[in-house]
């Protein structure tokens, strides 16, 4: 079994939100943990002038995390699994290499 595949199971049993809010709830969640993560790094560069600590990078690594879990479980409410969408990505990034784009 994928890593990939033991970590979409683990989302899909950690999931609490309705089945009424499937797909947007986990939309929204991205939205939130993504803005957690911009917010970091921006308060480093205004307060600590770019400067990362590990402390920092830890921090920003926690985050990272939330967003993985809700790319995961919106890719598994969509009926994918995170594989797919990580060859997918590697498809697309691999086309715009070939065509200079």
């Amino acid at each position: 079994m994928s890593e990939f595949k033991k970590y979409g199971e683990f989302v899909e049993s950690l999931k609490v939100y309705p089945y009424t809010a499937k797909i947007t709830y986990p939309a929204l969640g991205l939205c939130g943990e993504s803005g957690e993560v911009a917010e970091k790094i921006k308060k480093i560069i205004r307060d600590k002038d770019g400067v990362y600590t590990q402390e920092d990078k830890d921090e920003i690594l926690k985050e990272l995390g939330d967003v993985l879990f809700y790319v995961t479980a919106l890719a598994e409410d969509l009926g994918f699994t995170l594989e797919d969408v990580a060859m997918r990505n590697v498809e697309k990034l691999m086309s715009r290499k070939e065509r200079n784009v």
